[in-house]
């Protein structure tokens, strides 16, 4: 990946990782820039494809470290800033994304970038707004306060397919043929399709009149998130779903039933829950004059991030701006080691190929009942369960997220999975991929030894209590899935036309 000087071509992306930077990077390009990304992790960006072409310059980055993003920035004409702490909610999480939007602004400062393009939330204004849309408002005064010119463009419920708000609809309406529901149901939105939210981030940049600008941005729709429902049933081809509004159901008694409902986790459901009560509608069209494109209506935007879903075509997820932690440090605790081997009758190529099947709608080849317990456990102590899913069904890239696993390593002789359910302590499973040497003159196919290892690090006398309470079942679990991946490699090798 190259670099270019050219400062008045060269725009800095953060958030490249994330549901919008991810798709925002190969506009950009499309539109002749040079994107530089600053990001956490480098392999993880590089898992999208648009990063593969000579102007994307990737470069590790801490949003904290002032005088490093002051450095990494320079040479850059303008900065979008996709960054904020929407799963950290708990204590602290707000002044985090001050404390981050203000270094933000004084390394752009430093760095004599011109101007910062920030995406918040469209919300009413005033003393009532939730905890998340005040936030917002924070960041947007913290970016203005080195004196570099913002463009922040206020979005409310943006509709895309892997986007957070469209993947809490749909796992709603498809799940609850009758929904007990708080007052929310009757807000007012102003949804946006997220192609629509991609052309006002990048045409910003040839429109002068948006610099310092604060300009709502939303599709031609008003709806109530009732009628939504209506919508999404209707694009899912499904009966009518009876919707029973209630005054007792507070934000959090909300976000927990959207965690236990969705794929989504309660610390990224109570900010959007919350939000929920607030009247998110644009104040004026000014966005559209300045920026005209042709909107999406809502059911259009519905539809066809349905449409996207069903082909497999997801291209960026809500889940993909998670965590990825690398290889734990298991020194300083005892280590539990689950670590099973099998010679395969298939090539390197082909065993890598059926261990990234693994999860999601294809399963784990063995106990898929076991696993399905296990996720419905997760959900109800607060972890992500099986629901999340993968972006993909059969191709697996670094930083995906699958069921209740990250991808933390991946190439074409391993694969690294970190739990992240809820556990009393540390877990891995990984997938090392071995070719084995066919002795000379032997026709036979080529063999692959394949080890799988589950790793386990308790934390206390919980952590130890889980392990050997579940040891009886790594049999039945690991093998199986060992030896159904076995069994698909070989498959594989016997049917290479399937």
């Amino acid at each position: 990946m190259g670099q270019d000087s050219n400062t008045q071509n060269t725009i800095c992306l953060t958030g490249a990782t994330g549901y919008v930077g991810g798709r925002l990077g190969a506009h950009l390009l499309d539109a002749g820039y040079n994107v530089r990304c600053l990001v956490r992790s480098v392999d993880k960006l590089q898992a999208r494809p648009w990063t593969d072409d000579p102007r994307v310059d990737c470069r590790q980055a801490d949003i904290l470290d002032e005088e490093n993003l002051t450095q990494q920035m320079r040479g850059c004409f303008a900065a979008y800033y996709l960054v904020h702490s929407m799963q950290a909610v708990g204590k602290g999480y707000a002044e985090q994304d001050r404390i981050m939007a203000e270094t933000f602004a004084r390394a752009a400062k430093q760095a004599s970038v011109q101007r910062i393009i920030y995406l918040g939330g469209l919300g009413e204004l005033g003393d009532d707004l939730s905890e998340h849309l005040s936030s917002r408002r924070e960041v947007e005064e913290a970016l203005a306060s080195a004196g570099v010119p913002v463009t922040i463009l206020r979005a409310a419920m943006i509709i895309g397919s892997g986007s957070a708000s469209f993947e809490i609809l749909r796992y709603l309406v498809e799940r609850l043929p009758v929904m007990i529901t708080p007052k929310w149901v009757t807000t007012q939105s102003q949804p946006i399709g997220i192609r629509n939210v991609l052309h006002y981030l990048v045409a910003c940049l040839k429109t002068p009149e948006t610099i310092g600008k604060t300009l709502d941005i939303g599709g031609p729709d008003v709806l109530t998130y009732r009628e939504l429902m209506r919508i999404m049933t209707e694009a899912l081809d499904l009966p009518r779903r009876w919707i029973l509004p209630v005054p007792v159901l507070t934000p959090r008694l909300s976000s927990m039933w959207i965690h236990l409902v969705t794929p989504v986790s309660y610390r990224m459901a109570r900010p959007l829950a919350e939000g929920l009560r607030n009247r998110v509608v644009c104040r004026n069209d000014e966005a559209q004059r300045l920026m005209p494109q042709e909107l999406l209506t809502t059911e259009q935007a519905i539809r066809a991030a349905v449409g996207k879903v069903k082909r497999d075509q997801v291209e960026t997820a809500w889940s993909d701006s998670g965590p990825i932690p690398g290889d734990p440090d298991w020194a300083g605790g005892k280590i539990f080691v689950d670590e099973r081997r099998i010679e395969v009758s298939a090539s390197p190529q082909e065993v890598f190929d059926a261990v990234c099947l693994v999860g999601g709608g294809h399963g784990y080849y063995a106990a898929d009942w076991l696993w399905r317990l296990r996720g419905m456990m997760d959900k109800l102590v607060g972890g992500p369960g099986l629901r999340r899913g993968r972006r993909d069904p059969k191709h697996l890239s670094t930083g995906d997220a699958l069921d209740f696993w990250r991808v933390s390593r991946i190439t074409p002789q391993r694969l690294l999975l970190i739990a992240e359910m809820k556990l009393p302590g540390k877990a891995t499973l990984e997938f090392n991929i071995e070719p084995l040497e066919n002795q000379p003159g032997n026709s036979t196919p080529p063999r692959t030894r394949l080890t799988q290892t589950a790793r386990f690090r308790p934390a206390g006398l919980i952590g130890l209590l889980y392990w050997y309470s579940v040891l009886p079942l790594h049999h039945v679990v690991f093998s199986g899935m060992l030896n159904g991946i076995c069994s698909e490699s070989e498959r594989a090798t016997h049917d290479p036309t399937d």
